[in-house]
């Protein structure tokens, strides 16, 4: 009977603890198609505008990768009204702060200000939409720019291949765009003409492609008058179409050997395609991750790097997007342990979460540890202003925003058995082995 009541109680705090993490929003659409969220909060004297375009990797094409990740990076060039080279001196002249960042599926800039600069905020992202300048002198200084951040993060970053997809990716897709980067090739930036890159700001970066986000200490009907000003006037763009290839099934088990010279320590990457950021199954896989590897006490951590001393370091994460995801489960050996011993033991573990049950006391402490996570992700209105945009543009329902907690509190232990057996099977396995370069075997003259 104790035991009953004190769910009970616990269920209690806990939906008190979800109503109290509420963020409270509006949002509506302007004749041009742009939806606008809006999130008043008026504890601190700060705002975050935020507009977010549904363009990213997965909508280029071969041989003009790059695209997206490079606008991110050309569009602070100026505008007819901003001067080249005065955009972050006009941010910090202000008390502000500004960035901006890319992903497969969209493209985010955003600033935050003191309050009292909403107006400046919101007529700078509108003339950057309205009126970009895209001329050979910012497509050459750029083209640079990103071809010396491919050289510090990819090519010469230790498993930095690894970490940004490039050594994953076209072995887990054979269709469907994610098979690339989203920083693209050198070759593919250097061959881009000016017109491919007018062509690409014309055909996404428009209005009924993007969502504004306006987040932190505002009046509501100041913050829509200011809106309609500059953002109302901007045409509305041709429709965005999206029809992406779809991936056949992986039912027989790949196997692929990747050298990096920058390396070491080799690492195994076993991998598989999972389902995309909408589906329930994508929140099980989640939990599945943060139950193997989350931490220093997770089931995988503890086994190979604290008792068994046989690896250095080990990871499981689900990497979600918006059409597939990635799961992949990474190793780096400690001493001469083989990767085929890793690989056959970490395999005996799926298989056992295949079979059972996790314990309640693990069940307990993985929605304890989202919940910590729910909370992080909502602190300060950056955040929220990003978590509001996401929802909307990514999940498709901007009140994602609330509902995500107890969707994972909707997820079960069985669920998560579920989602092991389903897609964790030997047969759907992508494994990379992922080498020095030294230990490529020298070619026979």
């Amino acid at each position: 009977m104790k035991k009953k009541l004190f769910s009970v109680a616990a269920i209690a705090l806990l939906g008190a603890f979800t109503s109290a993490q509420q963020i409270k929003f509006e949002e509506y659409k302007l004749p041009n198609g742009m939806h606008v969220i809006l999130h008043q909060d008026n504890s601190a004297p700060v705002v975050t505008t935020g507009v977010m375009y549904h363009v990213g990797s997965k909508d280029e094409q071969v041989g003009k990768t790059g695209f997206a990740h490079f606008f991110e990076h050309l569009l602070f060039e100026g505008t007819h009204n901003i001067k080249r080279g005065e955009w972050f001196k006009i941010v910090s002249a202000h008390g502000g702060s500004n960035n901006a960042n890319t992903t497969t599926d969209r493209t985010y800039y955003y600033e935050t200000f003191p309050s009292n600069n909403l107006e400046l905020a919101l007529w700078m992202e509108s003339d950057r939409l309205l009126q970009p300048i895209i001329n050979q002198v910012g497509v050459d200084t750029q083209k640079e720019v990103v071809k010396e951040e491919k050289r510090q993060r990819l090519d010469n970053q230790p498993y930095g291949r690894f970490s940004y997809g490039e050594a994953l990716s076209p072995h887990i897709f054979e269709k469907h765009p994610y098979r690339w980067s989203v920083i693209g090739s050198f070759e593919d930036l250097s061959s881009a003409k000016l017109e491919d890159f007018q062509h690409f700001s014309k055909k996404y970066y428009v209005p009924n492609n993007a969502v504004l986000v306006v987040a932190g200490d505002f009046k509501t009907p100041d913050a829509k008058k200011m809106i309609e000003k500059y953002f109302g006037v901007i045409p509305k763009g041709a429709e965005v179409q999206k029809n992406f290839p779809k991936e056949d099934p992986i039912t027989q088990e790949k196997r692929v050997t990747e050298y990096d010279s920058n390396i070491q320590i080799p690492l195994l990457a076993i991998n598989y395609r999972t389902p995309d950021n909408k589906s329930k199954e994508a929140l099980a896989l989640n939990m599945l991750s943060s139950y193997l590897s989350g931490g220093k006490s997770s089931l995988l951590y503890k086994k190979y790097v604290d008792e068994k001393k046989q690896a250095l370091q080990i990871f499981a994460f689900n990497r979600q997007m918006e059409d597939y995801g990635v799961y992949t489960i990474g190793i780096l050996p400690q001493g001469n342990t083989p990767l085929e011993q890793l690989e056959k033991e970490v395999q005996a573990d799926i298989e056992s979460v295949q079979k059972e049950l996790i314990s309640e006391k693990d069940y307990q402490k993985l929605l304890n540890t989202f919940e910590n996570s729910f909370v992080a992700q909502r602190s300060g209105v950056e955040n929220i202003a990003h978590s509001l945009a996401d929802a909307y543009m990514l999940q498709g329902d901007t009140d994602k925003i609330n509902t995500e907690l107890s969707d994972y509190q909707s997820i079960t232990r069985e669920d998560i058995r579920q989602v092991a057996q389903k897609y964790l099977n030997k047969n759907q396995r992508v494994i990379v082995n992922y080498l020095p370069a030294s230990a490529k075997t020298p070619s026979k003259p």
